[in-house]
């Protein structure tokens, strides 16, 4: 009888419903390497929190997340809410994994789930959004509304097409939202179309940074706000800009912080790793250092093994 139990956390929905063809050759992985594998599926939106939140200390000894960034979070906030300390593993299956692929985590399941077993450990900063935690971004305004508004069964057929749809959708329907921000005594304040506080090195596929400005367990967040231009000019500055990877555009306000708060969003919809979160007149972001503990492939080997492709 083995002497070790692996708890993996499932959304069978996830990506295009893969799991459900993978979860078998996973559990055999994880099998074979002396585990006794306990698989719970998540049954709704929000169930993996609350079975997440009632996990004991020391009850597993791995835990593995097998889903999209949704669930992720969904485990993460249990673990925040119930102050459980452990290490995780994570499979990716959802549509995008952005997040995961700069943590150069495999999307291939079963590669991800060799990689747990041999990996090493690190530790990320997350998010706390007034009473709820996100792992790697807070966004509101253009696109946004696409990767909430937009169904799995959709995303499961379209996969990343199903969120450009989503958005050129939504451009029609693009307002610019008057807020301020206050951070480390300073303050900003304009129309904007699109804001994201950030851990991640994008944000939904769209804006990407440059390797040297972000480190994920720095306790800062990278905050990029796009102003609503005053002239064509100005449109084609900002576009220019995201292309780029150059945020130093006129009409962008980039910059890092550990704290924010942002004035004025009670009609906001924010979207919080990709799920919807209302917004409130006053809502506080801060990072919270090192919070979450997350196994990822041995980077001196993903090195070497570029090196030898190229």
């Amino acid at each position: 009888m083995p002497d070790k139990k692996l708890l993996i956390i499932a959304n069978p929905k996830s990506g295009k419903a893969k799991v459900k063809d993978l979860l078998l050759r996973i559990v055999q992985i994880f099998s074979n390497d002396g585990y006794l594998v306990t698989v719970y599926p998540t049954k709704a939106r929000g169930d993996a929190t609350v079975f997440a939140s009632q996990i004991k200390e020391n009850e597993y000894d791995r835990i593995v997340v097998c889903g999209g960034d949704g669930t992720l979070n969904e485990v993460i906030t249990g673990f925040m809410q119930s102050k459980l300390k452990c290490t995780i593993g994570y499979i990716p299956l959802g549509t995008l994994n952005e997040w995961s692929s700069s943590l150069n985590i495999s999307r291939n399941a079963l590669t991800a789930a060799k990689d747990i077993l041999t990996g090493e450990y690190t530790q990320l900063d997350i998010g706390q959004f007034n009473d709820k935690f996100f792992t790697y971004t807070a966004s509101f305004g253009a696109f946004t509304k696409a990767s909430y508004a937009t169904s799995q069964k959709v995303k499961n057929v379209l996969g990343q097409a199903a969120y450009l749809l989503g958005g050129i959708k939504c451009l029609a329907d693009i307002k610019s939202i008057h807020l301020k921000f206050k951070y480390d005594d300073k303050e900003v304040e304009g129309d904007y179309l699109f804001g994201a506080i950030s851990n991640s090195m994008s944000v939904g596929g769209v804006v990407k940074f440059k390797e040297n400005l972000v480190k994920l367990n720095d306790g800062m967040f990278e905050v990029v706000l796009i102003k609503k231009p005053s002239s064509l000019s100005e449109f084609t500055s900002i576009v220019d800009g995201i292309l780029r990877k150059d945020l130093t555009h006129k009409g962008i306000d980039f910059f890092h912080t550990s704290e924010i708060t942002v004035i004025g969003g009670e009609n906001v919809a924010w979207t919080l790793d990709g799920e919807y979160s209302a917004g409130s007149e006053t809502v506080t972001i801060k990072n919270v250092p090192s919070a979450l503990h997350l196994t990822i492939p041995n980077q001196s080997e993903k090195k070497t093994s570029k090196k030898s492709k190229e």
